[in-house]
């Protein structure tokens, strides 16, 4: 009996086995099927276009019904609610600002749990706290869903020109089914381990970011102060060891270069309120972690001090500005 009991198990496991490899195989094969896209602000409406144009069908919503109309002029079909989507889509993508409201989309009233189909794949490319990833596909995986967290690396010129990078974070076998949709929105889609790893890896590239872009600003307005023009000392940065993202790519400086939030009165790109909450959550983890983040936490304080002065919806370059009106000029 014993022996039969343990035959009857290793059958199940195979046919288990078999039937988590055919979802898997059905999802990677059900190209240009629609694809849910929730969540659409100034990431997320490029993000789902680049899929239309990719010629997925899009089915979308967002809690302002105001943010929908671009993309329905494009072609996408809009709904009321998450759960909505879920019943007309098994492969949902969502693009949130924070993890409460990460937490309501996916198990609030109407929120995507409610009615999520068995197989379907759920990417999210919130940034969030990784142990709110970790519960997502908990709760995914009780529907008999896949939750994947894919945070991306770029802003919104990047999501514009599907230029984003995407950190994955999940089930490996899965990551092929992920690929094909990220791929439409990205130049780069990294696989970097189970649920949460992909935010762990979002979170340090933006800790090294604000860093950057604060020694970058401070540098600068030391050399204009000492008479160099900020061309040439952008010039010389370039060309040299300091030379990094912030200076070569995002000055943060006005005039320096085009088509970078400092040559447009610091509109658009990343907000300092996304930034300080970002760096929140690198705080956060480095205290749960004992991870001695003491230029972090500088950061941090800064970008939150920053917020307080009015440069809440100001790029986060706008550290340049700051340090200037701080000392009276």
């Amino acid at each position: 009996m014993a022996a039969f009991l343990r035959g009857s198990r290793s059958v199940l496991q195979k046919r288990n086995r078999h039937v988590e490899l055919m979802l898997v195989f059905c999802r990677t094969m059900a190209s240009k099927t629609p694809v849910g896209f929730i969540g659409l602000g100034n990431m997320g409406t490029p993000m789902a276009k680049n899929l239309l144009k990719n010629g997925y069908p899009v089915i979308a919503t967002d809690a302002f019904p105001e943010s929908c109309k671009e993309l329905h002029d494009s072609g996408a079909q809009i709904l009321d609610s998450p759960a909505e989507v879920a019943e007309k889509a098994d492969r949902i993508i969502t693009m949130l600002p924070s993890s409460p409201n990460v937490i309501e989309v996916y198990t609030g009233s109407n929120g995507i749990l409610k009615k999520v189909k068995k197989g379907t794949l759920l990417i999210d490319s919130s940034t969030i706290d990784p142990a709110v990833s970790k519960e997502m596909a908990v709760a995914a995986e009780k529907m008999g869903s896949v939750f994947m967290d894919a945070p991306v690396s770029g802003g919104v010129g990047a999501a514009s020109l599907a230029k984003l990078t995407f950190l994955v974070g999940g089930v490996e076998e899965e990551f092929n089914a992920a690929q094909e949709l990220l791929t439409c929105m990205g130049a780069n889609v990294v696989y970097c381990g189970q649920v949460g790893s992909g935010q762990a890896a979002k979170i340090c590239n933006i800790m090294l970011l604000a860093i950057g872009m604060i020694g970058t600003a401070e540098t600068m307005n030391l050399g204009i102060r000492l008479g160099l023009d900020p061309k040439l000392l952008a010039k010389i940065l370039n060309m040299s060891s300091g030379r990094c993202w912030s200076s070569d790519s995002y000055n943060p400086v006005p005039g320096v270069m085009e088509g970078v939030p400092s040559a447009n009165n610091y509109q658009g790109g990343f907000s300092t309120t996304l930034m300080a909450k970002d760096l929140g959550l690198a705080q956060n983890t480095a205290t749960n972690t004992r991870t001695p983040v003491l230029l972090g936490s500088l950061a941090h304080q800064v970008y939150r001090t920053m917020c307080a002065r009015g440069y809440a919806n100001k790029d986060f370059s706008s550290i340049f500005q700051f340090l200037r009106e701080e000392e009276g000029q």
